[in-house]
């Protein structure tokens, strides 16, 4: 299948931007940078505007999930924008009870642990997606010639949601389930990787850029059970806009072990946290992958000499890849102060260049 001709990589609008080209592997002077949860607690715009509406309820307001996306490219002049959302907003549109507990995260109204409950797991009904849809079309109709990167969470990460029914950092009976149960796993991992894959073609085709693969939990994972286990299923999930000509990038926390494996799924550009240096990514991948990443976002808060210095080593280490995209080793943490990101932004642009510090 083709992308609509009034898609911003048709026309020509995206195309040519830092970004998708770096995707695409081609090194870019300056770098293009943008940050993973940009849009959201560390903006005062952004508390103001979500006063008294539930986080869900604003990911699935059109008019104010495009807002919250493009109010960080306004102050921060990032290269793009990352679509406002959640990674459980797929269950919720299937039909799945699930909200977001304050200091917690996403809680679910009723765990799902047995071949019953798997088989008790709704269709996602295209339709549900409108709202989706015409938040991505609102946003790409104001962000011009800066792409919209579409989000989603991977199937393990979303199964975890379910499992556990909220977060573990430990994933017990996530992983319980797939060594004792692997016929269940596998139906769980099938239904979940359709549902987040269905919401990624959704925004896609309404006007995304690129698509990223979000991965939470999956560096609870050994290698061995990622590739035997849930790697078939992120590779379902990302064949839902495998036949879009739009670059895929997958990121996982604490997924230094697995960085091939998750490129192996289907992916372009591969995401790196901050526990390890780009050029070890770089050498992992074997040479031959656009990286993301990988500022630590606790240096965020440190005095801007050590912010600056950090800045500049990852970098050089990232220089030793085909292209680079700087962003953090993770999210925007919410107490950060916005002025260092437009001050890092601004950085980043000046020092790579060519003709900056």
């Amino acid at each position: 299948m083709t992308l609509p001709e009034q898609h911003p990589l048709v026309s020509g609008r995206t195309a040519d931007s830092s970004l998708i080209r770096s995707y695409r592997g081609e090194r870019t002077a300056p770098l293009p940078v943008w940050f993973m949860r940009q849009a959201g607690r560390s903006l005062p715009e952004y508390r103001a505007l979500r006063e008294g509406v539930a986080m869900l309820d604003s990911c699935l307001t059109p008019a104010m999930a495009s807002e919250i996306t493009l109010q960080p490219v306004r102050r921060h002049r990032v290269d793009a924008a990352i679509f406002f959302s959640d990674i459980v907003i797929p269950l919720k549109l299937a039909g799945i009870g699930v909200e977001i507990v304050a200091g917690r995260g996403p809680v679910m109204d009723a765990p799902v642990r047995t071949a019953a409950d798997v088989a008790a797991l709704p269709e996602l009904d295209p339709a549900a997606l409108a709202p989706i849809e015409e938040a991505v079309a609102m946003t790409v109709a104001e962000l011009g010639e800066t792409p919209l990167i579409g989000f989603a969470g991977a199937p393990f990460t979303l199964a975890s949601y379910l499992v556990e029914g909220g977060p573990s950092r430990e994933q017990l009976r996530t992983r319980a389930l797939m060594h004792s149960e692997p016929e269940v796993w596998d139906r769980l991992l099938a239904w979940t990787a359709d549902v987040t894959g269905v919401f990624l073609r959704a925004q896609v085709l309404a006007g995304a850029s690129a698509a990223q693969l979000f991965d939470s939990w999956a560096g609870s994972l050994s290698l061995t059970d990622y590739r035997e286990r849930v790697a078939p299923h992120s590779e379902r999930a990302l064949d839902h806009v495998r036949d879009l000509p739009v670059p895929r990038v997958h990121f996982g926390v604490g997924t230094g072990e697995l960085l091939a494996a998750m490129r192996d799924v289907g992916a372009d550009v591969v995401g790196v946290d901050h526990r390890i240096p780009l050029d070890e990514a770089n050498r992992r991948l074997g040479g031959g992958t656009p990286l993301q990443g990988n500022i630590d976002p606790a240096l965020l808060s440190a005095p801007w000499p050590v912010l600056e210095a950090h800045v500049r080593d990852v970098i050089t280490r990232g220089g030793e890849a085909p292209a680079h995209v700087v962003n953090l080793g993770h999210g925007v943490p919410p107490e950060t102060d916005p002025d260092v990101l437009t001050r890092l932004v601004d950085f980043v642009h000046t020092s790579t260049s060519g003709t900056g510090e």
